[in-house]
């Protein structure tokens, strides 16, 4: 009779219901980190799975059907399934040839490597959600992207796609400090001589607290962070920084770990790579936005953070404003964004960054400071964020608008996206009393709006206090 009544209830139920089941996989990582074993376990019956990455197939050491000791074939980058499909699957992966083959584990010890899921999961299209078990010995560290549900257990959902995820394993130093409610997941990958990943952590929940400086929360509540070694390279702390949204949102910083913890603390990168989470992924078409706004915003709140003084702060924001302006005089911000013709880089970083400026003066100037851009990416990211598509800047500007009375975004955005040149901020500037000579810039105290200017590099009211007293590190091992 129960039998009865479980095929009844099934058969009420919404095909939608029964279509979003998602398929099941179990990922075996070897001690030794030479092979994984995967078994995907899908919802229906499928007859195509593909890897992402075009050179996934070279390192698939084995592939069969659940159940079969007959090996599959691969062909043009995918496994070749019997015609009424496969509701099981099991594969083997070559993980230590595909370290070999990422760059990044060239400084790293034999201990931890570090690979893309690009290259290791092979999947049907996706129609569903994925849930991923690992399975690996208790002393074997495991860095994901994706969204945890349980022990080792994960879900992989819709994303913006951008870039390749970074799965990391090893034997590594992994620590869950919380930040204003926000969990980190951040992994120090080992350098082949050791070193003491201690101050790299802390550099990085400082940098992390800079972002809450705007509205007080961290943008993400559950980011991945993963800190490469470079083996002593490069004559920065910081060589290069990304943001990755493939399955969640990751950042990747590549380190000199060689030098003085000083230069980690007074580099803008992780604050800028930071910046970019309070926006949802746009169209890299259009990355003069992204890369503008973290612009602004790396020296805002390094600012409002103390490792810049206030005359440093503006006087970097002139100076890369004077970079984008000289950029490309002929190309529009979407013209060198799509073509990224040989000089236009200073352009892409800068244009976005004049507007953010002229609508944060502008929406301050307007409310008696009573609204800011701080308070209109706050409401952005109550409302949309983290986001699992792609935007464009057209979208974004106008959900920015929806958050304020009258228009401010948009306006900017038709007046310079397309247009010719550079966004004229030399008004603003001097609104604020910034007055420029000789490539200089002087505070005036006596222009319309300083009291706008002195608000933009200083710690909101709300946060002024207290906003570090909940920070935490948790299960650290």
């Amino acid at each position: 009779m129960l039998i009865i009544i479980i095929i009844w209830t099934l058969a009420l139920l919404p095909a939608a219901a029964l279509a979003d089941a998602p398929h099941r996989y179990v990922v075996q990582v070897d001690e030794t980190l030479e092979t994984l074993d995967i078994e995907a376990r899908f919802d229906h019956p499928v007859r195509r799975v593909s890897a992402r990455d075009r050179r996934a197939s070279r390192y698939l050491l084995s592939a069969k059907a659940c159940g079969n000791d007959r090996e599959l074939r691969i062909s043009r980058g995918r496994i070749v399934l019997p015609d009424d499909g496969v509701k099981c699957l099991r594969y083997r992966f070559d993980l230590a040839r595909a370290a070999r083959d990422d760059g990044r584990n060239n400084a790293l010890a034999a201990s931890n490597v570090v690979v893309s899921p690009a290259v290791w999961l092979w999947q049907p299209r996706r129609d569903r959600d994925i849930d991923l078990h690992f399975s690996a010995d208790d002393a074997v560290q495991i860095s994901v992207p994706w969204q945890q549900t349980g022990e080792r257990r994960y879900t992989i959902g819709d994303s913006p796609g951008s870039g390749r995820a970074i799965t990391a394993f090893g034997r590594f130093h992994y620590s869950e400090p919380t930040i204003a409610d926000a969990r980190l997941r951040i992994a120090v990958m080992s350098p082949d001589r050791g070193f003491d990943p201690g101050p790299l952590e802390r550099w990085l929940v400082e940098a992390a607290r800079n972002i809450t400086l705007s509205y007080e929360r961290f943008p993400n509540p559950s980011p991945q962070i993963v800190v490469i070694p470079t083996g002593g390279r490069g004559n920065s702390a910081v060589l290069f920084g990304r943001v990755l949204r493939d399955g969640g949102e990751s950042i990747e910083l590549f380190v000199n770990e060689t030098r003085p913890i000083d230069e980690f603390h007074a580099d803008w990168t992780a604050t800028h790579e930071f910046s970019h989470l309070m926006l949802p992924y746009v169209t890299i078409r259009q990355r003069w936005v992204s890369e503008g706004f973290a612009q602004y915003y790396q020296n805002v709140l390094l600012a409002r953070a103390g490792i810049y003084d206030v005359d440093e702060a503006w006087q970097k924001l002139y100076e890369g404003l004077e970079r984008g302006r000289r950029s490309r005089p002929g190309m529009s911000p979407d013209d060198a964004s799509r073509t990224r013709a040989s000089g236009s880089l200073m352009k892409i970083y800068w244009s976005g960054a004049a507007m953010a400026l002229m609508a944060d003066v502008e929406l301050r100037r307007r409310s008696g400071g009573e609204e800011s851009l701080d308070t209109v990416l706050d409401r952005l990211q109550r409302c949309c964020l983290p986001s699992t598509r792609v935007w464009t800047a057209r979208e974004l500007f106008a959900t920015l608008d929806e958050q304020v009375e009258q228009p401010v975004f948009i306006p900017l955005y038709e007046r310079y996206a397309y247009a010719p040149g550079f966004p004229d901020y030399g008004a603003t500037f001097a609104a604020l009393g910034l007055d420029v000579r000789q490539n200089i810039v002087y505070l005036n105290d006596d222009a319309e709006l300083s009291a706008v200017r002195d608000a933009i590099t200083r710690v909101p009211k709300s946060l002024a206090s207290g906003h570090s007293e909940a920070d935490s590190v948790v299960a650290m091992r």
